[in-house]
């Protein structure tokens, strides 16, 4: 019996199929592979990051705005 590969993914596709179920997915070489939760370092550059990007906005007078789930991960 011969197993036929799987199939690889084009970013166009991942996007379409991409849920928003909280879980979070990369495309990786064509595959989609779940992604752990960032935990440690990666925690402590979103906390800075979500507290200095926003105060320079403020500081400069820029007209932008980040959206809560750009920097924060949800759980």
């Amino acid at each position: 019996m011969t197993q036929a590969p799987p199939k690889l993914v084009s970013f166009e596709e991942f996007t379409d199929w991409l849920p928003e179920s909280g879980v979070r997915y990369e495309l990786h070489n064509g595959n989609i592979v779940e992604m752990a939760q960032p935990a440690g370092e990666h925690e402590e550059v979103t906390g800075f990051l979500g507290i200095e990007i926003p105060f320079e906005i403020k500081r400069l007078g820029l007209p932008y705005s980040i959206p809560n789930k750009v920097i924060k991960i949800n759980s």
